[in-house]
């Protein structure tokens, strides 16, 4: 058997305390910057396996003005990231080449409607289908040969649950990728 493209480890609780102090360096850092900064993706979801890699969402008023902090968000370890989507500036924290933490910097327009945290909020409130994700993350990462087809492989799955966790809220569906 071949390596695993993407390592899936089981929840750890400490992934919290480590979003915390991240959220709380970034507001330190740059304050009035973000309106908002919230723990995202599978490490924020209790019990869930994930990816050891803290996603971040944080909503600002611009994300030009975002761009004229970066030597801030560099200083705490977070460098630009491509990510083509529109509407969305990325950021990773990889130290030694290894990433720990990811930030998402969104317009606060968009943040109500934001899938990420609809999902998460979602996945918390469904503990039934967070073990399905679970389970699912764990053979595709066995599956897989990249961290590409990886996400590849489960986009139907995180589509369907977004599209759950839309109704719910009164929203209507929205592709989970954006363009």
């Amino acid at each position: 058997m071949r390596p695993a493209a993407t390592a899936i480890t089981d929840y750890d609780p400490h992934w919290p305390d480590m979003a915390c102090a991240a959220i709380s360096e970034l507001q330190d850092a740059s304050p009035g910057l973000f309106t908002e900064i919230e723990h995202i993706g599978s490490t924020s979801v209790p019990g869930l396996a994930a990816k050891p890699v803290i996603d971040l969402m944080a909503a600002t008023a611009s994300l030009r003005e975002v761009r004229d902090h970066e030597s801030a968000l560099a200083r705490l370890g977070f460098a630009p990231h491509t990510n083509g989507m529109n509407d969305r500036l990325l950021y990773v924290r990889a130290p030694e080449g290894v990433r720990t933490h990811i930030l998402h910097v969104v317009a606060q327009a968009s943040w109500p409607t934001r899938n990420q945290r609809i999902l998460r909020d979602y996945l918390r409130s469904h503990p039934e289908e967070a073990a399905r994700y679970a389970e699912l993350k764990r053979k595709l990462a066995d599956a897989t040969a990249t961290p590409g087809d990886y996400t590849k492989a489960k986009t139907a799955f995180i589509q369907e649950m977004t599209d759950r966790a839309r109704r719910e809220r009164g929203l209507p569906p929205e592709p989970v990728w954006e363009k």
